[in-house]
């Protein structure tokens, strides 16, 4: 590669890192920066530590390249206000030969390094750049946690009914305790996402989170999936392998559908979880673990005790805390905002434009029963985007299956049940107040759709201006 192209290749990389130059010496200042920008930088000068410090504390910048020793405000103290106001950015120290002992000093709290006077630019650039990769990388780390936060908060517990926000409450008091839990709920009511919650806002968070579903694995596999094996240990055991509990080191193990782990398996976890020790399949070297145990079923576990299937004191030592999750259909309220959640996200998977769901569709979701719970409207939501050629989510967009089950009430007891419903619903508003119907009808509109003022003007066929008058009006 030619030095044109080191140049420009350094261009490209360098584009979007933003430098602060701070110097006294302007001349050297403006120096500093023609020779950043030459190779991409975009940089700003401050020809004083007061004005250095103002624009540390009003800008954004990546890395800051300042003089060490200035009459107002020095080097030092701009490296303490650029940690606490750009955690993410990098500070380069220029010093004379008089004061290197107090620019190491300075790498002690914090300096990404220092370069001595005159600059000698072609390193000057090499360090920019080092420091620049270093920035780029917290960034990169900040938007990785973010982006869990987000995925896996309790914000991304998506729900607002009050049985829900008692999940939510209940999970911030215990994910930052090392408390075993175990999440109990139907299928599909979303026993993984609230473990997954629980790693992700507890301390452990930047180690690994490790999902085992032991209902899907024999008694052998599922051993040797736990606690490891060594080589020679069974037929197949060609080599040493690390167990989930290894694996989950200082992190989170999630042992999924605990209520079918066999007996004999059940005896050896119950030991692991007394003792902190493991030993692999074929070994007689225990080893020492610390792994935060969240454990899931959808059985009940007492029942299961009382039938000699589950010992009762594994499941003491599982439940130090209970959660329960609720199937969906006592928490319909959180229909409207799962709909919306599930469209944006796998809009955004099948690159797809989706505009709005029509009224006819949501009310066909809202009066489902949901059997398969949260996982059964994710799955529903999907098919009906993957399918879906105008940008409306409608009646014809809905899953086969699901069209040709009988929703709502005639679910339980036929078409005759349903009309029976329906017509006491209409029977329930006769010789009520007008203002009554209206005050009903726009509150269960907004409920339909999770609250979303412009659907249910759309639905209600009135402006929205007009409804909010209204939602003031009746106090909703």
């Amino acid at each position: 590669m030619t030095p044109a192209a080191d140049v420009d290749a350094a261009a490209i990389k360098a584009a979007d890192i933003h430098v602060l130059i701070v110097d006294n010496d302007a001349a050297h200042a403006h120096t500093v920066e023609e020779s950043l920008q030459r190779v991409g930088f975009q940089c700003a000068v401050a020809t004083s530590g007061t004005q250095g410090a103002q624009m540390i504390e009003n800008g954004a910048y990546d890395v800051v390249i300042t003089d060490l020793k200035m009459a107002d405000i020095d080097g030092l103290e701009l490296l303490k206000r650029t940690k606490q106001s750009l955690p993410e950015a990098e500070v380069i120290l220029a010093t004379g030969h008089g004061t290197v002992a107090s620019a190491v000093s300075a790498m002690q709290q914090g300096a990404f390094n220092y370069l001595q006077k005159p600059l000698d630019l072609a390193q000057l650039r090499v360090v920019a750049e080092k420091a620049a990769e270093s920035a780029r990388l917290r960034k990169t780390n900040e938007e990785l946690n973010r982006r869990l936060d987000e995925k896996y908060g309790f914000e991304g517990v998506v729900g607002s009914s009050p049985q829900m926000n008692a999940v939510i409450e209940r999970l911030r008091r215990i994910a930052p305790t090392d408390a075993s839990v175990l999440i109990t709920g139907e299928t599909g009511t979303g026993k993984e996402l609230v473990a997954q919650s629980i790693h992700q806002n507890s301390p452990r968070k930047t180690k690994p989170f490790v999902a085992l579903n032991c209902a899907a694995l024999s008694e052998n596999i599922l051993e040797s999936e736990l606690f490891g094996h060594v080589k020679g240990a069974f037929t197949d055991a060609s080599t040493d392998r690390v167990g989930k509990f290894e694996y989950a080191h200082g992190g989170t193990l999630f042992l999924d559908e605990v209520g079918d782990m066999p007996p004999p398996t059940q005896i050896k976890l119950l030991r692991v979880l007394e003792s902190g020790e493991i030993t692999r399949v074929g070994s007689n070297d225990p080893i020492k673990v610390n792994v935060r145990i969240l454990s899931a079923t959808n059985q009940n576990l007492d029942d299961a005790i009382a039938a000699g299937t589950f010992r009762s004191d594994l499941y003491h030592r599982l439940k130090v805390v209970t959660i329960s999750l609720p199937r969906l259909v006592e928490r319909s309220q959180d229909i409207p905002l799962l709909i919306e959640h599930f469209i944006r996200q796998f809009s955004k998977r099948h690159h797809k434009q989706i505009k709005s769901m029509s009224p006819a569709a949501r009310i066909k979701l809202m009066s489902y029963n949901w059997p398969g719970n949260v996982r059964e409207l994710r799955n529903a939501i999907e098919s009906m985007i993957v399918v879906d050629f105008d940008g409306v989510l409608d009646v014809d967009d809905l899953p086969m299956e699901f069209t040709e089950q009988t929703t709502g009430a005639a679910a339980t007891g036929g078409e005759g049940s349903g009309q029976n419903a329906a017509a006491a619903g209409i029977m329930a508003l006769v010789g009520k107040p007008l203002e009554e119907i209206e005050k009903i009808t726009i509150a269960e509109t907004l409920k339909l759709t999770g609250g979303n003022r412009e659907q249910a003007a759309e639905m209600l066929k009135i402006g929205e201006r007009t409804l909010y008058r209204k939602i003031k009006e009746y106090g909703l």
